[in-house]
């Protein structure tokens, strides 16, 4: 884990303690303390927030860029890839001149351009089972931006033991998905929020779905879906109107549609959720 050498906006106990905006970031955030939706008290709590991105990709760019532009306090990254020619099709928080970089400092400098008062943690390495509960401590929100179900798992599990919400999104060649999970919750039914296995019960087999690399993306897709997850978060994070838990937002470029599908908990089995 690296800490970027960014200005620090705090700790974790005084940022949680709701810091007062400085003057400059009242002119900053200006057209979000305009809405009253959001106002100072809602962009006193996107300051305060903490925030782990799984991913500096395709989905994880416009999600940092947005998180980060927004007055998100911390923001944490992880990824343990480098910056490829191929990436900037669509990775458009890193450039030309960052090619060969550790896609967690490429993105960390951007992001420093972008917003000096957002707190900067590197983890260069992967997410995983073995790896979540230490990369999780101190954050408050997990979006998952990865390309691989067995991180997208691993993310949803994680998220759940540590009682945080997680946003995660998905895409592929022409189309996306994004929800919102917060299984350790009850809806307004008394019913427990679904899981995301209620939602993908299992990973498909192994070379079913195609990666990018072999089936190809559409670049400006991943802006899409990105900038829709990085929507949530800050929905959560402000409380301003209803995140997608238990709604799964489809998206398909091709027809410029969207639909959503609810889903619920499933049924337990022998004292296991299926």
């Amino acid at each position: 884990m690296r800490e970027a050498a960014f200005p620090d906006v705090g700790h974790h106990d005084s940022i949680a303690a709701m810091e007062p905006l400085s003057p400059d970031e009242i002119a900053r955030y200006h057209r979000h303390i305009l809405l009253p939706e959001i106002g100072g008290a809602g962009q006193q709590r996107l300051k305060a927030a903490r925030v782990l991105v799984i991913g500096a990709g395709g989905l994880g760019a416009p999600i940092l860029q947005y998180l980060a532009a927004a007055g998100i306090g911390t923001l944490g990254i992880v990824d343990d890839d480098r910056v490829s020619l191929s990436n900037l099709q669509r990775q458009v928080i890193h450039d030309s001149g960052t090619i060969g970089e550790l896609k967690t400092e490429s993105a960390a400098l951007a992001i420093a351009r972008l917003n000096p008062h957002v707190r900067l943690i590197r983890f260069e390495e992967r997410f995983g089972a073995e790896t979540a509960q230490r990369q999780l401590a101190g954050f408050d929100l997990l979006i998952d931006g990865s390309d691989n179900f067995d991180t997208r798992y691993a993310a949803a599990d994680a998220a759940e033991a540590a009682q945080i919400a997680l946003v995660t999104g998905a895409v592929g060649r022409f189309d996306g998905s994004l929800t919102v999970l917060k299984p350790y919750e009850t809806g307004e039914d008394g019913t427990p929020n679904p899981r995301y296995r209620d939602l993908f019960p299992e990973a498909p087999p192994a070379g079913l779905i195609p990666a990018c690399a072999e089936a190809g993306i559409i670049g400006a897709l991943t802006g899409v879906i990105g900038t829709m997850m990085a929507m949530e978060a800050i929905k959560l994070i402000t409380g301003a109107g209803e995140p997608l838990i238990g709604r799964l937002l489809l998206y398909d470029a091709l027809s410029a549609r969207f639909d959503t599908i609810r889903y619920k908990r499933r049924p337990e089995r022998q004292g296991q959720a299926v």
